[in-house]
């Protein structure tokens, strides 16, 4: 179904006629009657009736049955197709169509690819793929809805409507029978067979007047009109040199490139430009192609007749163009033509063609001869069979071309006119850059020998007039060099605690106060009396590397004279503040009056000073299950750059939405936009993480040296066991940590219960019972398992401690057990049986050991 619309959609429009596509497969019986019924809109749409349409079919090969199958739907379904309007009911008068249609369509040569053996062709031919080429699309196939031509030829199988109108009304249709004639009901037979239809016309009108007296005199009342209605089909032969030369079914209004159509063209050895026409045995025309593919002409008004016959002779002579031509091919000549003609069909010269001479190759008697034709000579230099023509390209090179290059405003190429000279270059470039180095510059001169030499000149004396002025010569090549090309370009660096640390460029009187505010200002961490600069040594010594020197700033970046000057490539570093340090952070969760995140005050605050703080423990605290869950060293701590960077965003967002929309709080806003778009807040994150990278490494490098070592993991917090009895009776002793940033004391309320885990019968949860100790409640879940390993139990209390169980003289001495303790009992894992081999082994030592014994024994 889409292929038939995609056929349908080509055939509504005249240009898409020339690619319909192959329907050949259509299948009715799959077409739903919705299908159907867009089908036939579109054909309204386009204008086509319903013959129209069937006809369509027809003439795309779709066999006679699936045709009869539509024609059926169609007419079952009630669907008809108006083009243009209403139909008229009244009329039996059917739209024009070509009679035998498979015969003309199934006579049209089909394009094979030939073998090239992955070769293209060398020698194109100018046209010849018109008529024959893999995607051709032009048709040349004849419009059955143009109006019907005066100077049509009736011939036998021709249909002719006869319209009678005005005082009275009549209407005629009638088959020109094979003798020729148009038999009329209550009229008789007219012989019209080999009159155009202006003639019939006159003569059915003479005749019809004896019985319609108004179609005759001076003012006649009744008037007669003669139109078309299905078309014939002629027969005509093509013959010569032809790809398919033969005898082809073509509609009457068929012309002759729609007979070389069907035939595929000339071939090879055929002529394109002298395509002869006979008709009872005289030539009638004689068509060229080039006219049409050239002047875009053809002589629509010669339409073939029955048993006319093209003749398509050996071409008449050939040529071949080479080189700077739009269409580079080989051209078909006739007598007469010149080499203006030829260039025509070649599309005219490129916009890179040398246009004044032009190499001729042409055969003579024996041999070759080359000879050249000159511009003024193409409408005279007459072509002949066999000649090469080759179109040169212009040289690539310049006639008066000088080039200044560097330190110049406009540098490029420039005219050499008659008495150019470096001074007149240097004012048509705009001058000097203010960079330019005045005291050497250079001129590349290309000699004739296309050897080159370097001229050396002072533009500083130039410029003053101390030296003379130097002509120059075509390709001459000034270039002016910068400074900076001559020297390392300089650059200073600043390192440490400011805003936006890197590298920057070097000017001079350039302080240090200058540099910090080149890169954004100092930190707060920033240290304004520690500050050194690391200067190159111009002469080491061996072993010296740099000089330092110290240097002191204020906070407000004041230069003053004593402000130190920086040199080239110096490296100003500036350190942190002695202990400086962002707030650091805890939190305290569970059972204490008043939990939450805490600030560290000193470096000596302890736990039994947050718990101070929080307001000490409520009275459901378990003192003894308290933990302290603390980051380590592999945990990804937040950088101050990131800190700062966070709490600048927050600010920005509230004040985004902040009602009080200030002046102030505008440029607040502003200032925060610029300062959160620069800055690498990722750097210092990159250098905290680098020493947890280095103990990472370290440790996955000794799990791998040793098989034996297990999987390590690498956690970046865990939990230490703490005694928060012993801490809060004893502030500031050993058991009182500490706190570090991230901290969190976790107090939970009074445990209740003790869980066992691992080799027991029924793992599970039981109540804490006084003076009970491990076995108690290993018999609470059903006692320990077949394989459980005994002696390997352990117990982790509810702060994090862990005990195991310890042997003496036999006896195993369980850990004691408190709230919210958890009992382990590991595994043996499971039991590997002996093998017959393992224990043929075993026997065969314990006999040979028992011999031994024997043997000593005696």
């Amino acid at each position: 179904m889409i292929l038939f619309l995609v056929a349908f959609g080509s055939y509504i429009a005249p240009a898409a006629s020339q690619s319909l596509q192959d329907i050949s497969s259509l299948k009715v019986d799959d077409l739903s009657d919705e299908q159907l019924q867009v089908l036939v809109r579109r054909a309204e749409e386009a204008g086509l009736t319903e013959s129209e349409l069937i006809m369509m079919a027809q003439a795309r090969g779709v066999p006679q049955s699936e045709i009869n199958k539509l024609r059926n739907r169609l007419e079952n379904m009630d669907i008809s197709i108006s083009a243009g309007g209403p139909r008229n009911l009244g009329s039996k008068r059917q739209p024009r169509q070509q009679t035998n249609l498979n015969a003309i369509t199934q006579g049209v040569i089909n394009f094979q690819q030939e073998p090239t053996d992955g070769l293209e062709e060398v020698e194109p031919y100018f046209g010849l793929d018109l008529f024959y080429s893999k995607n051709r699309r032009l048709s040349f196939e004849p419009n059955f809805n143009l109006a019907t031509p005066q100077n049509y030829v009736i011939g036998p199988g021709d249909v002719i409507y006869i319209d009678l109108y005005g005082q009275s009304e009549k209407y005629f249709e009638g088959m020109v029978t094979p003798e020729g004639s148009l038999i009329l009901d209550n009229v008789g037979p007219i012989g019209v067979s080999g009159k155009t239809i202006e003639e019939a016309t006159a003569l059915i009108k003479s005749r019809l007047s004896r019985f319609y007296t108004g179609l005759a005199g001076a003012n006649p009342n009744t008037y007669l009109q003669i139109s078309l209605g299905n078309l014939r089909t002629i027969q005509v032969h093509l013959v010569g040199e032809l790809r398919l030369p033969g005898t082809f079914t073509l509609s009457s209004l068929s012309t002759v490139f729609n007979a070389l159509y069907a035939a595929g063209g000339p071939n090879v050895n055929g002529s394109m430009r002298s395509i002869k026409v006979i008709r009872n045995d005289r030539q009638l025309a004689e068509i060229d192609v080039y006219d049409f593919l050239i002047n875009g002409k053809t002589d629509i008004n010669l339409r073939l007749q029955d048993q006319d016959i093209i003749l398509v002779q050996p071409f008449l002579g050939r040529v071949h163009v080479l080189g700077e031509v739009k269409r580079p091919l080989i051209f078909e000549v006739k007598e007469g033509e010149t080499f203006q003609d030829v260039l025509g069909y070649a599309g005219g010269f490129t916009d890179e063609a040398f246009k004044d001479r032009i190499s001729v190759s042409r055969t003579t008697g024996k041999e070759r001869a080359v000879s050249d034709i000159f511009n003024n000579q193409f409408s005279i230099f007459s072509v002949k069979g066999g000649d090469t023509y080759t179109v040169g390209r212009v040289l690539d090179r310049y006639t008066n071309r000088v080039q200044i290059k560097g330190a110049v405003f406009r540098e490029g190429n420039y005219a050499l006119t008659e008495g150019l000279t470096l001074k007149e270059l240097i004012r048509h470039a705009d001058g000097l850059r203010g960079e330019a180095y005045l005291e050497r510059a250079s001129i590349l001169r290309t000699k004739d020998d296309l050897t080159t030499e370097i001229l050396t000149v002072n533009l500083r004396e130039l410029l003053n007039g101390g030296a003379a002025d130097i002509p120059l010569q075509r390709e001459d090549v000034v270039r002016v060099s910068s400074i900076y090309d001559l020297q390392e370009e300089v650059y200073v660096q600043i390192t440490g605690e400011v805003r936006n640390p890197g590298t920057y460029p070097y000017s001079s009187q350039m302080t240090v106060e200058d540099l910090i505010v080149l890169a954004g200002g100092l930190r707060e961490s920033a240290s304004t009396q520690d500050i050194e600069i690391a200067r190159r040594v111009v002469d080491p010594a061996e072993g010296l590397f740099s000089t330092l020197v110290p240097v002191t700033i204020t906070r407000d970046l004041i230069s003053s004279v004593a402000s130190q000057r920086l040199e080239p490539f110096d490296n100003l570093v500036i350190r942190r503040k002695p202990n400086f340090s962002l707030e650091k952070m805890v939190y305290v969760e569970g059972q204490v009056n008043s939990p939450g995140t805490f600030v560290v005050q000193s470096a000596k605050e302890r736990i039994s000073d947050v718990i101070q703080r929080a307001g000490g423990l409520t009275s459901f605290a378990y003192s003894k299950g308290a933990t302290l869950i603390r980051r380590t060293e592999y945990f990804n701590t937040e950088s101050e750059q990131l800190r700062r960077k966070r709490n600048l965003m927050d600010l920005q967002a509230k004040l985004q939405f902040d009602p009080n929309d200030t002046e102030a709080q505008e440029a607040l806003l502003q200032r925060l936009f610029k300062d959160l778009g620069v800055g690498d807040p990722d750097r210092d994150a990159a250098e905290s993480a680098a020493v947890s990278d280095v103990k990472r490494e370290t440790v996955a490098g000794i799990a791998e040296d040793k098989g034996d070592f297990g999987q390590v993991r690498i956690r970046e917090t865990e939990a230490v066991a703490i005694d928060l009895e012993k801490i809060l009776q004893n502030p500031g002793s050993a058991f009182d940590l500490i706190l570090e940033e991230g901290d969190i004391i976790s107090i939970p309320r009074q445990l209740q219960t003790v869980r066992l885990r691992g080799d027991v019968v029924y793992p599970t949860t039981v109540r804490f019972e006084r003076e009970t100790g491990v076995k108690y409640y290993i018999n609470r879940a059903g006692g320990f398992d077949i394989r459980a390993n005994r002696k390997r139990t352990y117990v982790v209390y509810a702060n994090g401690e862990v005990a195991r169980t310890k042997s003496f003289l036999g006896m195993r001495l369980y850990p004691s057990i408190e709230p919210g303790a958890e009992i382990f009992v590991p595994t043996k894992g499971p039991r590997i049986p002996v093998r017959p081999g393992d224990l043929v082994g075993l026997t065969t030592g314990l006999a040979t050991l028992v011999l031994i014994i024997s043997q000593i024994n005696r």
